[in-house]
């Protein structure tokens, strides 16, 4: 222990990534599966917002949200699985230490923003049934952009620690046991103390995941409050779907993030590989569903990509 006390960063100027240690056989296979799920990733949100831009009835406060969460689900997507399928396809299991704490930092603080985004929709979702009239006067395209602005800053602001706390750790060893930097994986390596880090990703993470998950929850209450006081026919199911694809996608974003909390949770008592596989599916499954999701449920985008294709 003492020799590997003397062990610094400037001695170690890049880290290995291992993906699948135990399963290294099957790789190739799941190479293929990944790269079916990114270009269906990347094709299906650039059409999104390729039809968004394009379609002027789409010029809405709404669309414009979910242009943002396609941007965030793009930019999550080319941060991970590029990096990941260079490791399958090529073996380029290094990785700088500066290209590593970024990857973390964007994962970090991107997710946290898809997050804040889903609560941003919820809240205009809120406007839109239990406030309609006063609805174009709220939900403005200012209103958009100062949303926008609030989302970047606050998680930005708030993950950017992460990284910075890790990269100042001294570290004796170079081989992570993942795919992707994340900061459990990395800051374990170190030979100093790693509470502090620890700490705060745990409160950072939860008071920002678990503040949105709060809002969001007490928009639909609010929403299910309001539906099951109309009486007209109909109306209750015209009220429910305008929330239905928004919900769908809460419950992909909700769903996954839970199942690879429990799983990093109960680590000693599954494989080690099954944390590993999920949190790359996690930044992989939710930005294919998402804007197929919306495509498929939202007269208006379907009838823009329609509109779309038909130029083509």
């Amino acid at each position: 222990m003492a020799v590997q006390s003397n062990y610094s960063t400037a001695l170690i100027s890049e880290f290995l990534l291992i993906c699948f240690p135990n399963y290294q056989s099957w790789q190739h296979w799941l190479s293929l599966l990944l790269s079916l799920l990114f270009l269906l990733a990347m094709g299906a949100n650039s059409t999104l917002l390729i039809t968004i831009w394009l379609e002027a009835s789409l010029h809405e406060p709404m669309y414009y949200l979910l242009s943002l969460l396609s941007l965030l689900d793009i930019v999550l997507c080319l941060t991970v699985i590029p990096k990941v399928l260079a490791i399958f396809w090529f073996d380029l299991r290094s990785i700088s230490f500066s290209a590593c704490f970024l990857q973390m930092f964007i994962m970090n603080s991107f997710l946290t923003m898809e997050s804040c985004t889903f609560m941003v929709m919820a809240y205009d979702r809120y406007v839109a049934i239990c406030h309609p009239l006063r609805y174009p006067s709220i939900i403005t395209g200012q209103f958009v952009v100062r949303a926008a602005i609030f989302i970047m800053s606050r998680n930005v602001l708030l993950t950017m620690p992460i990284p910075i706390l890790s990269s100042r750790l001294r570290y004796c060893v170079r081989i992570i046991k993942n795919c992707i930097c994340t900061n459990i994986s990395v800051s374990k390596l170190s030979c100093d103390d790693i509470t502090l880090n620890q700490l705060y990703q745990f409160v950072a993470g939860w008071t920002l995941l678990g503040s949105d998950l709060i809002l969001i929850v007490l928009s639909y209450s609010f929403i299910l409050k309001v539906v099951l006081r109309i009486k007209a026919e109909g109306a209750v199911a015209k009220a429910l779907s305008t929330c239905g694809s928004h919900f769908i996608l809460i419950l992909f974003f909700s769903t996954v993030l839970l199942v690879l909390v429990i799983t990093n949770l109960a680590r000693e008592r599954i494989p080690p590989d099954v944390p590993i596989l999920l949190n790359i599916l996690h930044h992989l499954i939710p930005p294919a569903l998402n804007p197929i999701v919306y495509g498929v449920r939202t007269k208006e985008i379907k009838q823009g990509i329609q509109k779309l294709l038909r130029r083509l």
